[in-house]
C-alpha cells in the first residue's frame, strides 16, 4: 500500500471514529458501542507494540484506556484530531503502567542476587530505555511527541503531524530542537 493510500485509510478511520464518538456523545448508544468496539481493535495494536514482552497485560491496559476515554469524553474538542487525543490518553496510561511495573519489579529483585549482578550488561539496553524515557518527560510536548513518534515509533513526519495535531514543519522543528535539548541534558548528566 503506498503512502497516499495509507494516509487516506488513516483519515477515513479518523473520520469514522470521530463521527461515532460525536453521535455517541449526542446520545446514540449504538454508535457509541460501535466506537468503543472499533477503538478497542486500534488500541490493542497500539499497546501490543509497546507491551510486546508483556502480552498478558494488554487487555487490562486496553480496558483502563477505554475507561479513561469514556470518563474524559467531555474533554474532547471536535475541532482537534481524535487520534491525537486518544493516543495522549493511551500514552499516559502506558506510562503509569510502566511506573507501577518498575516499582513492583524493584520490590521483587533482591540486591544480593549474584546472577543478577553478573547479568548487568544485559540490562544496559533496558536502562538506556528508562533513562531516555526519563529525559523525554523533561521535554515539552511539542518536542517530546515528535521525537517519540518519528524517532522511536518510526512514523513519518506527515503521520506524526496528523497524530499530534502539529504542522509538519512544527514536527521537524520539534524533533531537531528536542534532540538538541536531549543531547544537552545528557552532557549535563556526565
Amino acid at each position: 500500500m503506498d503512502r497516499n493510500n495509507v494516509h487516506a485509510t488513516l483519515q477515513a478511520k479518523e473520520t469514522r471514529l470521530q463521527g461515532l464518538l460525536l453521535k455517541g456523545m449526542d446520545g446514540d448508544a449504538s454508535a457509541y458501542r460501535t466506537f468503543l468496539s472499533e477503538l478497542t481493535v486500534h488500541l490493542r495494536g497500539f499497546l501490543r507494540k509497546r507491551l510486546y514482552n508483556r502480552p498478558g497485560d494488554i487487555e487490562d491496559l486496553v480496558q483502563e484506556v477505554l475507561l479513561a476515554i469514556h470518563n474524559g469524553r467531555h474533554s474532547y474538542r471536535p475541532d482537534q484530531p481524535l487520534t491525537a487525543w486518544i493516543h495522549a490518553i493511551a500514552r499516559y496510561k502506558v506510562t503509569d503502567y510502566f511506573r507501577a511495573y518498575s516499582r513492583l519489579e524493584a520490590l521483587n529483585n533482591p540486591l544480593d542476587d549474584a546472577l543478577e549482578l553478573l547479568a548487568a550488561s544485559d540490562l544496559e539496553a533496558a536502562q538506556a530505555k528508562r533513562d531516555l524515557a526519563k529525559l523525554l518527560t523533561q521535554l515539552p510536548d511539542r518536542q517530546k511527541l515528535p521525537i517519540v513518534h518519528v524517532k522511536l515509533e518510526g512514523l513519518s513526519v506527515v503521520e506524526t503531524a496528523k497524530v499530534t495535531g502539529l504542522s509538519e514543519s512544527a514536527v521537524k522543528i520539534g524533533v531537531h530542537r528536542g534532540l538538541k535539548a536531549l543531547a544537552a541534558k545528557m552532557r549535563g548528566m556526565r
